[in-house]
């Protein structure tokens, strides 16, 4: 299984980075929250189950499929506490966490989280560095224009209106992470792929089977897209304010890892309602830097990050969820302008 980002990188002493890191330590904001996210795991179980109650109370309805809405919500919390069981921060120990990735990702919500962990961790390393980092490698959208360039047939017209375009396709994203998921087991392990995609498989059967007993199969059908789809631009959404429009190093450039971090990231603003929906991802610069911070003490290392910054005279960029959105897709635009007639 690939190495999980869990803490500073061991290099960081006689660095930048380094008082940094004590000061934090010191605070005590590493340590682990485990009434946290017991709290967090049963009250997202809780309203999951609820949900699917209420899908079946409603079944002879078609108001029963906009129930998809919460459903997308609550797959959306599952993600971001398996996305921290990934980064560690739930558990102290890797096997547990290891575990609970594979029961909130893999039974939960079908999507695997060995593609996930090596996706991205690569991202973590190497964060909007074309060739290193996949989250802006070639694909449907195109980051840079030289990638812009190089599209051609429907995927040039894709990349000319690619931030018009970016929200609708957000939908697919639901399907595409468990379709990437299975793909990736590919060429693994037999024991990666018996336990990943006998999880996986369980998740299909489990989930088709729930559709289908509570609803007639039009109704059922027409509530799993709609799961899907808010899933996907609901995570879309989440992670798109992040890096997109923010510093792209060149090839060849090495920068050190307070730099890397803190330059490719942005910063959401906002309270309890934004932290929530955004599953602490809103606080970018600080999850970078500390990724096995749990995600209730990121609010509270904010302000040692940034006068930190202040201090190196690193830039901490930090905007409106408004205006991320603004950066995110005029950067989209202008990549996009490079290759219309």
């Amino acid at each position: 299984m690939p190495a999980t980002l869990d803490a500073p990188p061991a290099r960081a002493a006689g660095s930048d980075f380094a008082p940094l890191v004590r000061r934090v330590r010191a605070s005590g904001l590493l340590d682990r929250r485990p009434g946290y996210y017991a709290w967090a795991i049963g009250t997202n179980l809780a309203g999951t189950a609820a949900v699917w109650a209420a899908i079946g109370w409603a079944g002879a309805s078609w108001w029963a499929v906009l129930l998809g809405v919460p459903l997308a919500v609550l797959s959306a919390r599952t993600a971001f506490l398996g996305h921290d069981a990934g980064h560690r921060q739930i558990a102290g120990s890797a096997r547990v966490n290891r575990w609970l990735g594979l029961v909130l990702g893999n039974l939960l919500l079908g999507m695997g989280q060995g593609w996930w962990s090596d996706k991205h961790n690569r991202h973590h390393a190497n964060p909007n560095h074309v060739g290193k980092d996949p989250d802006v490698g070639e694909g449907v959208l195109a980051w840079t224009e030289g990638q812009a360039a190089r599209q051609r047939g429907v995927l040039r017209w894709v990349a000319r209106h690619q931030a018009g375009l970016f929200f609708p396709l957000l939908t697919l994203e639901g399907v595409n992470l468990k379709v990437g998921s299975v793909l990736y087991l590919r060429g693994r392990s037999r024991r990666e792929q018996l336990v990943e995609g006998g999880l996986l498989a369980l998740h299909a059967v489990g989930y088709l089977s729930l559709a289908f007993a509570l609803l007639s199969p039009g109704k059922a059908v027409v509530l799993m897209v709609v799961h899907h789809a808010l899933f996907g631009v609901h995570l879309g959404a989440v992670f798109a304010p992040n890096h997109k429009g923010m510093a792209m190093p060149e090839p060849g450039e090495r920068w050190g890892h307070l730099r890397r971090q803190v330059l490719t990231s942005r910063n959401v603003r906002g309270g309890v309602v934004v932290d929530w929906l955004m599953g602490g991802l809103n606080y970018q610069i600080e999850h970078h830097l500390f990724p096995g911070i749990p995600r209730c003490g990121l609010r509270r290392v904010q302000p040692l990050v940034r006068a930190h910054c202040a201090v190196v005279g690193l830039p901490f960029t930090e905007t409106g969820l408004v205006e991320s959105y603004r950066q995110a897709l005029g950067h989209m635009r202008g990549v996009g302008a490079s290759v219309r007639p």
